[in-house]
């Protein structure tokens, strides 16, 4: 039995909530499937909270989002790419999203073990260095309060943030290397397979919603410009704290309105704005909003 193999006996046979930490292409995905399957074989109902919000596993990028898992085919794709529940970050960057991303986190880890999960595994963003991964680690860990962490590692590089989660939880902590059979990916590969997953999130059929400028937040400045929120992306309120989904903002110039472009057949209540831009193969584009509003 190799040490990873161990670690997945362990977790499953003595705790009820496991947090993956580690870069890019460190297995963090493999590794919390194989967890999810042995807690399954031991009979307990599983549940997948993905808080990548870039390189994601379930549902579409900007998002935290959950998946419970009852059965091995809840694992597979397509079951595993359709959430139960999402959360909107709003960013395909952790970077200036931390607030979003841990509270996202914070809610869905609640709602899992609201709808009967008794083993969580948290698969978290690849980053893990400097102030803000150890920010980023260090709230969401405060909020959701895994039993283990469990850190994928190269070299020394995770020393630091597993040594602030040692000094500040009563959680377990475990170092292991980088499974030999991981492989990476390039820039190129990560950013494609974003792309594909928003075409595929925003096939056919669409809905299109006419949209009063008070339904946003951030609320909209007065006599803000309509026409520099064309193709925004906002994640679709149900009013409850929650998101039935994404869409994106489409200006139609010659009926001088702004119309919401979504998959989601349910109108929603109101629209967060997120901070990209989906362009015309549906790729992100940072969008500053405090420049757009010409705010601080």
């Amino acid at each position: 039995m190799n040490e990873h193999e161990a670690l997945v006996d362990r977790a499953v046979g003595t705790v009820g909530s496991v947090a993956l930490v580690g870069a890019l292409d460190a297995g963090k995905s493999t590794l919390a499937r194989q967890l999810l399957m042995a807690a399954l074989a031991a009979g307990k109902t599983g549940a997948l909270v993905d808080a990548d919000v870039s390189h994601k596993t379930v549902g579409p990028p900007t998002t935290v989002t959950l998946k419970m898992v009852r059965s091995p085919s809840d694992l597979d794709p397509p079951a595993v790419e359709k959430p139960d529940l999402m959360y909107f970050a709003g960013s395909t960057s952790p970077q200036g999203h931390l607030l979003p991303i841990v509270s996202g986190a914070g809610r869905l880890v609640g709602r899992a073990r609201e709808l009967g999960a008794d083993f969580i595994v948290m698969d978290t963003s690849g980053l893990v260095s400097g102030v803000y991964g150890q920010l980023l680690k260090y709230h969401k860990f405060e909020l959701t309060r895994p039993d283990m962490v469990v850190g994928l590692k190269r070299g020394e590089e995770l020393a630091p943030l597993l040594g602030v989660v040692q000094r500040f939880f009563p959680a377990q902590v475990v170092a292991l290397d980088i499974h030999p059979d991981v492989r990476p990916v390039s820039v190129d590969e990560r950013v494609a397979r974003r792309e594909q997953v928003m075409q595929e999130y925003f096939s056919e059929p669409l809905q299109r919603w006419r949209v009063k400028p008070t339904v946003f937040m951030p609320a909209l400045p007065p006599l803000f410009d309509l026409s520099q929120l064309d193709r925004v992306l906002v994640g679709l309120s149900d009013g409850d704290g929650a998101y039935l989904g994404l869409g994106y903002l489409e200006r139609a110039e010659d009926e001088g309105v702004l119309r919401l472009v979504s998959p989601v057949a349910e109108a929603p209540k109101a629209l967060r704005l997120g901070s990209v831009r989906l362009d015309e193969n549906l790729g992100a584009r940072r969008v500053d909003l405090r420049s757009l509003f010409g705010t601080d």
